[in-house]
């Protein structure tokens, strides 16, 4: 019998030299995107900007819309996750610190851009709707563990959510100023005693 192993291609191995290709690729695509929007990108600057060859980008992704979600999707992961320490109040405090500090950043910008009913493109609206979506099912998973766990009374997630990070927002688009975690304090805290106080008590 004829040994054909050395005709196979060797086996990818996580973490290789194609997960940081991919990694680079992703980068400066989030990067042109947050900069030039998607009118402007183009295969060649990202491949010029990752260092790589344009082929190892259509390789990738042949379709550039999925590149262009699964960078923002990938950078923007701290806009959507809630740890989960045993300390609701901290663990909210932490969120918000994280997500102004993604929202100050360019990246940051043009998601929030995709928010306006004129912003970017159909693309940059449809990775904002998924990372919305990773952040609403993040909170609804922490608030539950807080309500079971008694740090919370029963309450809406999704209220929850909207009223703690409304004000980061505000803060971020408004642009005179940083939101600091002394702000996020004060939020944090405000909402927290006010869903407290108006629990219903059986």
């Amino acid at each position: 019998m004829t040994d054909r192993t050395a005709d196979r291609p060797p086996a990818r191995r996580p973490g290789g030299r194609n997960a940081r290709v991919r990694a680079r690729i992703l980068a400066a695509t989030a990067e042109l995107v947050a900069r030039d929007g998607i009118a402007g990108f183009r295969y060649e600057e990202v491949a010029e900007s990752a260092g790589v060859h344009k082929t190892s980008v259509y390789r990738n992704w042949p379709d550039r819309e999925d590149l262009v979600v699964e960078a923002m999707l990938r950078y923007a992961e701290d806009l959507a996750s809630v740890a989960d320490t045993g300390d609701i109040h901290r663990d909210l405090v932490d969120f918000l610190v994280a997500l102004a500090g993604g929202l100050e950043t360019p990246f940051g910008r043009t998601l929030e851009q995709a928010l306006l009913p004129a912003g970017q493109s159909a693309v940059v609206r449809q990775a904002l709707s998924r990372i919305l979506d990773r952040r609403v099912a993040a909170m609804r998973e922490r608030v539950a563990a807080a309500v079971e766990r008694g740090e919370l009374p029963p309450v809406d997630s999704a209220f929850l959510g909207e009223m703690i990070s409304g004000p980061v927002h505000l803060v971020v688009n408004r642009g005179t100023r940083r939101f600091t975690r002394a702000d996020a304090e004060r939020v944090v805290g405000v909402v927290l005693a006010g869903i407290r106080a108006t629990a219903p008590h059986g």
